[in-house]
């Protein structure tokens, strides 16, 4: 399976899985470009997904719909789901509430789509409120391996680089990620974010000092992780 990212509105990214002849479309706000690609590369679009309900991920789904037949699963279906099927290779679900209530992930081969549940940087913000549950979904994304390539919601690179450098100023592999930033295909692994992004690095030593000197609870993990979530 192979995917295709597509940017629309300022930095929102959207995504066409693709197994032969055959794709799903996931935030498809780049409605365009999404199906000029699929004429050009003789793909019939089988299903439309999101990562989650706000609307600027949803932009593009009803015209998309509308404009190839395809089929939309819903979040409500979408959760209850362990995997979609496409050409007989399978896109693994996973539920992960934060950022949402209804967010998910998606993962295959060593892709994983995470909407805004991880960004490139940070993870997403949690608008509901619900770090405990928030932490659960970001664990489970911490066992997936190191060399699994992260594609998020948006590009917020720039930015979130720029804070995770004033939280660890001495912290080189940030300015070598950004060495090698592009902003027409942004992604990064696993890997990369264990080195650069706080919101993942909350168990590091490094980070731990920082909450420390900061005054911020850091006797368990989950209060690294609601220290950390505070200073982002």
């Amino acid at each position: 399976m192979q995917i295709k990212q597509f940017r629309y509105a300022s930095d929102n990214l959207a995504y066409l899985i693709y197994n032969g002849q055959h794709g799903i479309a996931v935030d498809p706000g780049a409605v365009n470009d999404i199906l000029a690609f699929l004429k050009k590369s003789d793909i019939k679009l089988e299903y439309v997904v999101n990562t989650h309900t706000h609307p600027d991920h949803t932009s593009g789904t009803a015209s998309i719909i509308k404009k190839t037949g395809a089929e939309h699963i819903d979040m409500a279906a979408l959760i209850k789901k362990t995997f979609l099927e496409l050409s007989g290779s399978r896109i693994y679900v996973h539920h992960t509430p934060g950022h949402s209530e209804d967010s998910v992930i998606f993962h295959f081969d060593n892709i994983l789509v995470s909407g805004d549940t991880l960004f490139t940087g940070k993870v997403g913000k949690c608008f509901t409120g619900d770090l405990k549950r928030f932490l659960a979904s970001i664990k489970l994304i911490m066992t997936f391996p190191d060399d699994t390539v992260v594609y998020g919601g948006h590009d917020y690179v720039m930015e979130y680089m720029k804070t995770a450098k004033t939280i660890e100023p001495d912290n080189s592999a940030i300015d070598k990620f950004l060495a090698q930033y592009n902003p027409g295909h942004v992604y990064s692994t696993l890997g990369d974010e264990y080195k650069i992004n706080p919101t993942l690095r909350f168990n590091t030593d490094q980070l731990i000092e920082v909450l420390r000197d900061k005054g911020l609870p850091v006797e368990t993990e989950y209060d690294r992780w609601r220290s950390v979530m505070s200073i982002v």
